[in-house]
This record gives C-alpha cells, sequence and structure tokens, in this order.
C-alpha cells in the first residue's frame, strides 16, 4: 500500500486551469448578459487560479 503513495508524482495543479477556464466562460457569459459585476469578479478570479497555477508549474518543474 505504501508503494502507491512514493510512486505518485509531484501534483500540485489541482485543477486550477480548469478552474480558471471555467470562470472566464463565466465572465464572457456574464458580460455578455450585461451583469458587469459578475464578470469583472470572475475575471478577477480566474487571473488568480492562473497565477496560482503559473507558480506550481514552475516549482514542480523545479523540484
Amino acid at each position: 500500500m505504501t508503494h502507491l503513495l512514493t510512486t505518485v508524482p509531484l501534483q500540485a495543479g489541482g485543477g486550477f486551469l480548469e478552474l480558471a477556464l471555467l470562470f472566464l466562460v463565466l465572465a464572457v457569459v456574464a458580460g455578455l448578459a450585461g451583469l458587469g459585476g459578475i464578470a469583472g469578479l470572475s475575471m478577477r478570479i480566474a487571473k488568480i487560479l492562473v497565477v496560482v497555477f503559473l507558480v506550481l508549474m514552475v516549482v514542480s518543474f523545479l523540484l
């Protein structure tokens, strides 16, 4: 059972990129519907998730 834990590589992504794309689509749909507040908030969350994804990607490449 312990061999499963040792063979799994570092996976720090955690779906951040998928969530960022989801919030990007939500921002576009909300923007087209005229909901500027929701579109702006969704876009801000998407940007944060992309930055977190990129930082974790660089860290995993360095390790």
